[in-house]
């Protein structure tokens, strides 16, 4: 019976629990960076419709002096943001002048509902969702 045996090619159990072993540690280092890298994209569209709202205020301020009759429907219209960013984010203004620019995802989004992303209008620096979420040298698993 040995004979048979003898010439036989193949993995041992061993082998293959090795091989699922090194994978899942690849998995579990990978998964995290993937997930961090699907929230900035997704943070772009509002930080690119809040750049451009806060842009049309900015105008707006330098034709006539101020924003005090300006208002967040005059600066999307103006803005001429895309459907989908409109079902995607609602955007909100603090402030007049504006402070600070507020994007909150909706059930529409396809990272959930109720993230935010805040652009300081003083700091000139985007906070929130996809954003701040990680620190550059370690990633969480948030």
């Amino acid at each position: 019976m040995s004979k048979f045996f003898t010439n036989e090619k193949g993995f041992t159990l061993i082998e293959i629990l090795v091989v699922v072993i090194i994978v899942a540690l690849l998995a579990a280092i990978s998964v995290p960076y993937y997930m961090r890298y699907v929230e900035k994209a997704r943070a772009t569209e509002a930080q690119s419709a809040l750049r451009t709202i806060s842009n049309s205020y900015n105008i707006y301020a330098q034709e006539h002096g101020s924003t005090r009759d300006y208002d967040l429907e005059q600066a999307m219209k103006e803005s001429k943001l895309g459907d989908a960013t409109l079902n995607n984010w609602e955007f909100e203004v603090v402030g007049n002048p504006p402070k600070k620019f507020v994007a909150t995802s909706t059930a529409e989004f396809g990272g959930g509902e109720g993230h935010q992303v805040t652009y300081d209008v003083k700091e000139a620096k985007f906070t929130g969702y996809g954003i701040d979420q990680f620190d550059d040298e370690e990633v969480s698993s948030e």
